[in-house]
């Protein structure tokens, strides 16, 4: 296992390195910031508005809200990677690795836009009635011949192979170690007691994931934010300086772990990069799958509503962590008893406990990485299943869930260096296709977003409003018509049209 872990970290390596896909998640993000305008700067405030106040587009077809579409994504990606992540990446990127997790998720919102944007775009209805979207769909679909076909199965394999590792076993071990370090509960137990809450969940599909997100996703992120915004506001007088050491060191690369000796820049930019795609998942195309379960209007709304994701995980959610760490001096923290640095993934613990009252802030740490990490485990199972049925067949998804939820058990039980390697090199093989098709297919979305928002800037079109400016336009018909790139009104296929009109 370990020659495993070793190889797998070697790979992942390559691929997170600064010659394959931090140019291309970055370079990508960049490109469609540009040709859309700035479009998540501009769109942000009513983007927000749609999906945390209204909620739902009235009359839209669609399996879920868009706010429980959102709150799925949100389910889905504010994971560990938002506590064990940000405290990796701080911890051998030093805190410059933060602002390259900012850069990430800035310009990562106009991919996040994107995909979601085509994952309703080229949304088609299954055999039992449900929206089935994404990358594995969009990419055969938006980009005509063998490339497209390509890059869509291939997404599809490593979606699936993806989810047992980021969206489940290393989900379930951080959960059943932090458990058993403040609690003392065997991970054991642990395992059984979450294998048990994920079947219940999941067995229900969409629309069970879709109404515990909902509830559980806005309480855990007010209940860790509100945590960590009183140790920043207890340690105001350090922000000012944490902020500008954050900005100084994203240009010099120190680092915490290791000392000063190879920390060059290339580090904090690599980790920073690294963990925060798996914070945000932004350009990744998984978001995508749970945005074409929306009810909505129109792609381009729920494309917004799902960029709102990348703003609350990382401007939100990872800023807060990382300010903790770095305000209450945990990411340089050197235990007393042993003379060496704390591991990073007990460094938002001890940041906690610094900064709040008495000894419990580690409580509030494990507590947190509980719920999120459980969220996690549900919302990536949708992501698998989605894809599973798009390799085998829908026929194969209710044996995925429950296989998936054993998984879990094994995630809680075992010791997963080489499975937290193995994610990240499934994390960028996912990244890899769908960068490449979010590219290639820049034209369309830039050309029906500026149409679409010349229309309805503030998102406040009804339905039939959206039906007169959007007739004639290329592709309407064929969105609304639920043929191949389907949306609803018929779970017929254009052949079987074809057939009817003879």
């Amino acid at each position: 296992m370990d020659n495993l872990a070793t190889v797998l970290g070697d790979i992942s390596s390559v691929i997170w390195g600064p010659f394959m896909l931090i140019p291309l998640l970055l370079g990508t993000g960049l490109y469609l910031t540009i040709r859309l305008g700035g479009l998540q700067f501009f769109k942000l405030g009513v983007a927000l508005r749609l999906g945390l106040l209204k909620r739902k587009d009235d009359g839209a077809e669609g399996d879920i809200s868009q706010f429980q579409a959102l709150t799925t994504a949100l389910a889905a990606t504010v994971g560990t990677g938002n506590i064990v992540g940000v405290a990796t990446a701080i911890g051998i990127g030093g805190p410059g690795a933060l602002f390259w997790m900012w850069v990430t998720g800035l310009v990562g919102m106009a991919a996040k836009y994107s995909e979601a944007f085509l994952g309703v775009r080229y949304r088609a209805t299954d055999s039992a009635g449900e929206k089935s979207g994404g990358p594995q769909y969009y990419l055969e679909r938006g980009i005509r011949g063998p490339l497209g076909k390509v890059l869509a199965l291939s997404f599809a394999v490593f979606a699936t192979l993806a989810c047992f590792g980021i969206g489940n076993m290393t989900q379930g071990n951080s959960i059943a170690a932090n458990l058993e370090n403040s609690f003392s509960v065997p991970t054991w137990t642990t395992g059984i007691v979450l294998t048990v809450l994920s079947l219940v969940v999941l067995v229900g599909g969409i629309k069970s994931i879709g109404k515990v997100t909902a509830g559980f996703v806005p309480v855990m992120i007010i209940f860790y934010v509100g945590a960590a915004l009183y140790i920043l506001i207890a340690n105001i007088g350090q922000v000012p300086a944490a902020i500008g050491q954050i900005f100084a060191d994203a240009f010099t690369g120190t680092s915490a772990i290791g000392g000063f000796a190879g920390s060059a820049i290339i580090i904090a930019v690599q980790f920073g990069v690294a963990r925060g795609i798996f914070s945000n998942e932004s350009g990744m195309g998984s978001a995508a799958i749970a945005a074409a379960a929306a009810q909505t209007t129109h792609p381009v709304r729920q494309g917004l509503v799902s960029m709102t994701q990348t703003f609350i995980d990382t401007i939100i959610v990872v800023t807060c962590t990382g300010l903790v760490i770095i305000t209450t001096g945990a990411w340089n923290y050197v235990d007393p008893e042993t003379g060496e640095q704390i591991k990073a993934s007990l460094m938002t613990g001890y940041a906690f406990t610094f900064g709040l009252p008495g000894e419990w802030g580690h409580w509030i740490v494990t507590i947190g990485l509980v719920m999120f990490a459980f969220s996690t485990i549900l919302g990536w199972c949708y992501y698998g299943e989605r894809n599973i049925e798009r390799l085998v067949g829908r026929r194969a998804v209710m044996p995925f869930r429950v296989v998936f939820s054993l998984i879990v058990y094994v995630g809680c039980t075992t010791e997963l260096t080489a499975v937290w390697n193995f994610s990240d090199m499934m994390n960028g093989l996912m990244a890899l296709p769908n960068l490449i098709g979010l590219l290639i297919m820049s034209g369309l979305i830039v050309r029906e977003t500026r149409w679409y928002l010349k229309n309805d800037p503030k998102l406040e079109a009804s339905k039939d409003e959206i039906e007169e400016f959007m007739k004639n336009q290329k592709g309407w018909d064929e969105w609304k018509a639920g043929d191949v790139i389907g949306s609803s009104h018929s779970h017929k296929t254009t052949q079987d049209r074809e057939l009817d009109s003879v």
